[in-house]
C-alpha cells in the first residue's frame, strides 16, 4: 500500500488495448490487466452478450439446479479440451479452480479405497493461486513462508531451469532429463503416497516466467502413467491461445487427469473458472447418496449466467477471428522484436512461449548477478514504463509482456519500444545513482 500511496493508478476506461487513468492519461494494456484480456476491452460481442443475457437472468444457483449458459459452456469446454476431458465443474477463480482440483484428487483416491495416497508433488517456483490449498501446491517461497504454519506438506520436485544453470545446453536435453531423473526418485519413492502433481505447462507465470525445455512436460505424463499419479495442469494462465494453443498441453500433446482453467475463459470480463476431468474421475464420485461419495465442495456464484454467457461469446470470437492462428503468428513475430532486448547491458535472459514474456534484467549481464533486491529494479523500470504510456508488473526482477492477443504488430512493437527506453534509462540512471 505503500507503493500505490506514492504511485496511485486509478483507470476510468478502456477501448481496444488501450486503458484510461481518471486525470485522461492513456496506457497501452502491456500485461492484459494481469494476464486475462484476450480480444481488448470493451469488445462489442462479448458486451452484447452480457446484456441480453442480463434480460433473461443474471444469477441462479447450480446447487440443485442448473441454467442454460452453464449447460452450453461446459459443452463447449468439453469440445475444445485435450479429450480425455469429459465433465466440467464450475468456480469462480483460477485458485479456487485449483483448490477443487487438489480435493477432488484427493477424494478420488479416498472413493476408490486407495485410502493412503494423500499427498501432492509440486515443481520449485511452481504458482497456483493464494488460496491455502493453492499455496500448498506451490513453491514461491516470498508468497508462502508466511502461511507455511497453515499449508499442508508437499513433495518438491525441481523445476527444469535453465538460466543460471551450468549445465543448461541450448535445448536443455540436460537439465530437462535431470529434472525428470529427480521426479522419478519422488515417485519410485512415495507413489503409494501420491494422489498426485500440479504444474504449470510449457511455461511458469508467476515463478519468472520459466520455459520448460521441449519434451519435460511429456515427460512428466509419462511418469504419472508409470506411477499411477494424477496429472494435475494448471492452465489458469497459459489457456485460451496465451502460448500459441488454445491450451499449453497441445504443444506436447498431453492428457491432464484434472485440468484448471479461468483468466481468459470469458476473455478477461467476468469470474469465471472451472476444472475439468476425466470421465473415471467423475465416475468415482457417482452413486446414491448414503455411499458418502459426494464432493462437498461450491461456490455463490457457481455457474454464473453472465460469467457464462461471456465466455461462450469469448469463445465463438475464438472460432471468428481465427485467434489462436492469429496468437501463433504474433509469437513469432515478438520473438523477432524481442532480440532488440537481448543485447542491453543489464537483461539476463529473455523468455517466451507464445504471447508470455519475461524479461530477466541482472546487474552482471557475463555473471549473471542479480541487482540487490532493495533496488527493486524491475518494479522501477515498469513505472517508467506507465510514464511513457504502458501498464505492466513485474515478478522479481523480470518484467512481464503479455499483450492482449488482439494487440497488433504495430502495438507490440510500440510496447516493446517503451520497454526498451524505460529499461535502459531505469538501469543507466541506477548506476548514474
Amino acid at each position: 500500500m505503500t507503493d500505490y500511496d506514492r504511485d496511485p493508478l486509478i483507470i476510468e476506461s478502456g477501448e481496444g488495448i488501450i486503458l484510461k487513468d481518471i486525470d485522461g492519461n492513456e496506457y497501452l494494456d502491456g500485461y492484459s490487466s494481469l494476464w486475462l484480456n484476450v480480444h481488448g476491452h470493451r469488445k462489442a460481442e462479448i458486451n452484447t452478450a452480457i446484456k441480453e443475457q442480463l434480460d433473461q437472468i443474471a444469477h441462479s444457483t447450480l446447487l440443485g439446479a442448473a441454467n442454460v449458459p452453464a449447460i452450453q459452456l461446459a459443452k463447449k469446454l468439453i469440445e475444445i479440451a485435450p479429450s480425455k476431458l469429459q465433465r466440467v465443474f464450475y468456480s469462480d477463480s483460477g485458485a479456487t479452480s485449483v483448490e477443487i482440483a487438489v480435493k477432488m484428487a484427493y477424494q478420488y483416491w479416498q472413493n476408490i479405497g486407495q485410502t493412503n495416497k494423500k499427498k501432492f508433488v509440486t515443481l520449485s517456483n511452481g504458482y497456483h493461486g493464494d488460496t491455502v490449498g493453492a499455496i500448498s501446491v506451490g513453491d514461491i517461497d516470498l508468497y508462502h513462508r508466511v502461511y507455511g504454519a497453515l499449508m499442508f506438506e508437499s513433495f518438491k520436485a525441481p523445476f527444469p531451469l535453465m538460466y543460471r544453470n551450468v549445465y543448461a545446453d541450448q535445448e536443455g536435453a540436460i537439465v530437462r532429463d535431470e529434472a525428470l531423473k529427480s521426479l522419478r526418485e519422488i515417485f519410485e519413492a512415495h507413489h503409494n503416497e501420491i494422489a498426485g502433481i500440479t504444474l504449470e505447462p510449457i511455461i511458469q507465470g508467476a515463478g519468472g516466467m520459466n520455459v520448460m525445455p521441449k519434451g519435460y512436460l511429456k515427460g512428466v505424463e509419462q511418469l504419472c502413467r508409470e506411477f499411477n499419479i494424477l496429472l494435475i495442469i494448471d492452465e489458469v494462465a497459459t489457456g485460451f491461445g496465451r502460448t500459441g494453443k488454445m491450451f499449453a498441453v497441445e504443444h506436447e500433446e498431453v492428457q491432464p487427469d484434472i485440468m484448471t482453467v479461468a483468466k481468459g475463459i470469458t476473455g478477461g470480463y467476468l469470474p469465471i473458472a472451472a476444472t475439468l476431468t476425466t470421465e473415471e474421475v467423475y465416475e468415482a464420485f457417482y452413486g446414491e447418496y448414503e455411499e458418502f461419495k459426494t464432493f462437498f465442495h461450491g461456490h455463490s456464484f457457481t455457474g454464473n449466467q453472465l460469467g457464462c454467457a461471456a465466455a461462450l461469446a469469448n469463445l465463438k470470437l475464438f472460432e471468428k477471428e481465427q485467434i489462436v492462428e492469429q496468437a501463433a503468428q504474433k509469437a513469432v513475430f515478438i520473438e523477432q522484436k524481442l532480440k532488440q532486448l537481448w543485447n542491453l547491458p543489464h537483461v539476463g535472459d529473455v523468455r517466451q512461449a507464445g504471447l508470455m514474456c519475461g524479461i530477466e534484467l541482472v546487474k552482471e549481464k557475463e555473471t549473471a548477478e542479480p541487482f540487490p533486491w532493495q533496488h527493486r529494479m524491475a518494479y522501477r523500470a515498469t513505472l517508467e514504463m506507465r510514464k511513457r504510456g504502458m501498464l505492466t508488473r513485474p515478478l522479481g526482477d523480470v518484467v512481464v509482456f503479455m499483450p492482449p492477443l488482439a494487440a497488433t504488430e504495430e502495438q507490440i512493437t510500440h510496447m516493446l519500444e517503451i520497454m526498451k527506453e524505460a529499461i535502459i534509462y531505469t538501469t543507466e540512471m541506477s548506476y548514474q545513482a
